[in-house]
């Protein structure tokens, strides 16, 4: 009796683990884990703030920016001339500003846990790393290094700024693309001379939306902080269409006027 029932014993304790495991399961990449596709050519849509978008504004206007005395001193000797003579015409086209640039972006995967940003404009190219940690010892660039990930409800993975950045975004539901990007050369805001420094870090989260006609969307809001030069973050949102085809990309150089 008592074999028995040893053997029932067995039995409950092997049904209560439930069927033998296999072995565990590598992580899905990225790009198979991605709750939207991003990839494809998109044109910027300006419908605010054209005075610091779509042309080079004065010497002088900070406004909606917010700067420190410093930076003011800074931006009152902007001089595109000397910026173009010494090759640093890209200086308003670094990952801090770059999706305000009017012009047209193409979106593609690198790799299975890499994507990429090529702009028209400037010709500049993001790189965007969902795996790894960014590289010692690497020389400061106009896009930086970007860390990337898919936002994890209920608003974001709340990162260690001063600055409560889910708190400018509400009801993504997780299906935004988050990065986060540093090891910045230091450049401009806008293209007037208005500085950001090395210490720069950018925010950005790109949330993507579809029309009942079809049209697809995103949007991009992105929080600047400087310890360097600004008082508090610059937050802005930048709205990006999809288009059909590449018949409308045209790149161009970087220009400093």
């Amino acid at each position: 009796m008592k074999h028995v029932l040893a053997a029932v014993a067995c039995a409950g304790l092997a049904l209560a683990q439930g069927p033998p495991q296999g072995p565990p399961q590598p992580p899905r990449s990225a790009k198979a884990a991605a709750p939207v596709d991003l990839t494809g050519y998109w044109v910027s849509v300006i419908s605010e703030d054209w005075r610091w978008r779509m042309v080079t504004p004065l010497k002088g206007d900070f406004a909606n920016i917010p700067v420190n005395a410093e930076a003011r001193k800074v931006g009152e000797m902007w001089d595109p001339a000397k910026d173009e003579a010494a090759g640093l015409a890209c200086k308003s086209y670094g990952a801090p500003g770059i999706m305000r640039v009017p012009g047209r972006v193409h979106i593609t995967w690198q790799d299975e846990n890499t994507l990429q940003i090529e702009t028209d404009s400037g010709q500049q190219t993001r790189t965007f790393h969902f795996a790894g940690k960014a590289p010692e010892r690497v020389e400061p660039s106009w896009q930086g290094y970007s860390a990337a990930n898919w936002e994890r409800p209920p608003n974001g993975v709340e990162l260690a700024d001063p600055f409560p950045v889910f708190a400018v975004r509400t009801g993504t539901k997780g299906r935004s693309l988050e990065v986060v990007t540093t090891n910045l050369r230091p450049g401009y805001l806008r293209k007037n001379g208005i500085p950001y420094s090395a210490a720069a870090k950018v925010n950005e989260f790109y949330d993507y939306h579809k029309e009942a006609n079809g049209d697809e969307w995103f949007t991009v809001t992105t929080i600047v902080t400087d310890p360097q030069y600004l008082t508090g973050p610059w937050i802005t949102s930048s709205d990006y269409k999809k288009e059909r085809d590449n018949s409308r990309w045209h790149p161009e150089p970087c220009s400093s006027k």
